[in-house]
C-alpha cells in the first residue's frame, strides 16, 4: 500500500478549514474532483472516514477531528522545514496568499504587487477581494490588508501609506442651482450618496466640529456598497459623496468634481500590511515585507530631497 503524503494530509487540513470542496481546491490550486479524489483515497487508506459529506457543507467527523488534531503540529513542522531550505535559496519562491478589501486591492496593486513580482518572478501571489472582516489565520492566508485601526490587536502590522484623508465631492451640475453646504448640518438639505458597510449596516459620515466627532445619516435616494460605483455616481450628478481622496484626486484637479467641508472631515488611518505573529514568516513574505520597507524609505528619502531641492 502507498504511505500517505504531505499532500494528502494538506488537502485534509485545508477542507477541514474552509469546509468546502470548492474553496479548498482553489486554496489548493487543484480542481474539486482531483480534490475529492484526494480525500476520498485518504479515507480509503485509512480505513475511517474523515468528513461528513451534503450538497451544501463538508464538516470533520469525530474520528477526522482527532486526526487533524493530532497531524495539524506535524504538517507545521514539515512545512517549517521546508520553508527553512527554501531561505537558502538566492531568491524567494513559492505563493504569498493576501486577503485585501477591493478598495485597498487596488490601492496596493500597482506599485506594490506588480513590482513585488517583477522583483521576485519566481514568487506567485494570490490576492483575494471581500470586504467581510476575516480571520486570515483561520482561512490561510499569509497576510491581509485593511486600514490601520481595523488590523486585530494580535496581528502586526506593517504600515503601508501614510494617514489617510477624505472628502466631500459633489460634481459642477449637481451644484447647479445650489449653495455648497458650509456645516456638516448642511448635508441634510443636500442629496447626497448613502454607503452601505460590508455588515450591511449605514455608513454615517464622520465630521470634527467643535472638537468632537459628530456622525451624521444623511438623507439620499442612492445607496451603495462600492467606493468605484459611489466616485461614478457623483461624476454623474447624483449627489454628494464622501470618499477617501486617492478615488478622487484625478477628478478634482481635472474639475470634474469640487470639495465641500474640508475644514471638517478628519483624517483616518492608512492602509497596512499585517500578518500573525504566532507563526514563522515565509521567505516569500519575508521578502514583501523587505519590499514595502525599502520602498517606504525611498519615498521618505525622495521627499526630503524634494524639500531642500525647493529651499535652495
Amino acid at each position: 500500500m502507498r504511505k500517505i503524503g504531505i499532500v494528502e494530509l494538506e488537502a485534509a487540513m485545508a477542507v477541514a478549514t474552509r469546509r468546502s470542496f470548492r474553496a479548498a481546491s482553489s486554496d489548493l490550486g487543484v480542481s474539486p474532483t482531483a480534490l475529492s479524489q484526494t480525500i476520498a483515497g485518504l479515507e480509503a487508506r485509512l480505513g475511517v472516514r474523515l468528513f461528513n459529506r451534503t450538497t451544501r457543507s463538508v464538516s470533520p467527523t469525530h474520528a477526522g477531528e482527532q486526526f487533524l488534531a493530532e497531524i495539524e503540529p506535524a504538517v507545521g513542522v514539515i512545512n517549517h522545514a521546508m520553508e527553512t531550505v527554501n531561505n537558502h535559496r538566492d531568491r524567494p519562491a513559492g505563493i504569498l496568499r493576501i486577503n485585501s478589501s477591493v478598495g485597498a486591492a487596488r490601492r496596493i496593486l500597482s506599485p506594490i504587487i506588480l513590482d513585488f513580482v517583477r522583483l521576485y518572478p519566481e514568487m506567485q501571489v494570490d490576492l483575494v477581494t471581500e470586504d467581510r472582516p476575516i480571520d486570515i489565520v483561520a482561512e490561510g492566508f499569509d497576510a491581509g490588508v485593511r486600514p490601520g485601526d481595523a488590523v486585530p490587536g494580535d496581528m502586526i502590522a506593517v504600515r503601508l501609506e501614510p494617514i489617510q484623508g477624505s472628502a466631500v465631492v459633489g460634481s459642477p451640475a449637481y451644484f447647479e442651482g445650489k449653495a455648497a453646504p458650509e456645516t456638516p448640518q448642511d448635508l441634510l438639505r443636500h442629496t447626497c450618496i448613502r454607503a452601505r458597510m460590508p455588515s450591511g449596516s449605514m455608513y454615517r459620515w464622520e465630521f470634527e466640529q467643535d472638537g468632537r466627532i459628530v456622525t451624521l445619516d444623511v438623507p439620499g435616494r442612492l445607496t451603495l456598497d462600492d467606493a468605484s460605483l459611489t466616485l461614478e455616481a457623483a461624476l454623474a450628478g447624483a449627489g454628494l459623496a464622501y470618499l477617501a481622496e486617492w478615488w478622487i484626486g484625478e477628478s478634482v484637479r481635472d474639475g470634474k468634481l469640487r470639495r465641500v467641508l474640508d475644514g471638517f472631515v478628519p483624517t483616518s488611518a492608512g492602509l497596512c500590511l499585517y500578518y500573525p505573529s504566532r507563526r514563522f514568516q515565509s521567505a516569500g513574505l519575508r521578502a514583501l515585507i523587505s519590499f514595502i520597507e525599502e520602498a517606504r524609505r525611498k519615498r521618505t528619502s525622495d521627499h526630503v530631497a524634494t524639500i531642500r531641492r525647493r529651499s535652495r
